[in-house]
């Protein structure tokens, strides 16, 4: 049986009851992690590629990579670029972060914006929110759930739970895309939502967590 990746190819357009619906551009995403560095990064650059509206944040109160040591990581205020986080790096020990990968890491993330954002202080909205693992879903519903509701729009915010580390983060970027093209499939979300997500957990053999809020 292959995994639910291998057996889509990540196919965008999807075929439900009868009628095929290809509508990725029409729904807008975001993809949260903690430091908006490795596995929102990794989604961000494959559902772009796939061609859905999408943006990346992290949750955390500083932008944090592995260090020389477990006790010493590296720490970067939201809003310092990428490339001065690589330059800093490149600096401090050429060897060591090309050998964890984090060079490489962040010389992809540069290529697809200038710095790590943090969910909190974003004003955008979004229809569809995924996060990267249950310690960020509940500090994403804290920060929807402080602000008052103006517009009364609803946006689903859904768990994943994805180890953090490189090749995690790439099988979680096919699973989000394979939940994206579910979800984007429909002609009514709120509807249909419970019904995908449930397919969603069949398929890949992961647990999702779901929560609506609103704008």
């Amino acid at each position: 049986m292959k995994n639910c990746w291998e057996a889509t190819g990540c196919e965008v357009s999807t075929e439900r009851h009868g009628r095929r619906f290809t509508k990725m551009a029409e729904l807008s995403f975001a993809v949260i992690c903690s430091s908006n560095m490795n596995r929102s990064m990794e989604a961000h650059a494959f559902l772009s590629k796939k061609g859905f509206n999408v943006r990346s944040f992290g949750t955390g109160d500083k932008v944090k990579l592995p260090g020389p040591a477990p006790d010493k990581p590296n720490c970067y205020e939201f809003g310092t670029s990428y490339d001065d986080i690589y330059n800093d790096l490149l600096k401090k020990d050429k060897t060591l972060y090309t050998q964890n990968g984090l060079l490489h890491m962040l010389d992809r993330n540069r290529r697809i914006k200038p710095d790590p954002e943090r969910f909190q202080i974003s004003k955008d909205k979004f229809d569809i929110i995924i996060t990267c693992e249950e310690r960020v879903y509940d500090q994403v519903l804290e920060c929807l759930e402080a602000r008052i509701p103006e517009e009364n729009t609803p946006v689903h915010v859904i768990n994943i739970d994805i180890q953090d580390n490189h090749e995690e983060a790439t099988i979680g970027a096919f699973m989000i895309c394979e939940l994206a093209a579910l979800l984007s499939g429909t002609e009514d979300l709120d509807n249909d939502i419970d019904e995908l997500l449930h397919e969603f957990e069949t398929k890949c053999q992961r647990n999702v967590l779901h929560c609506v809020q609103f704008y």
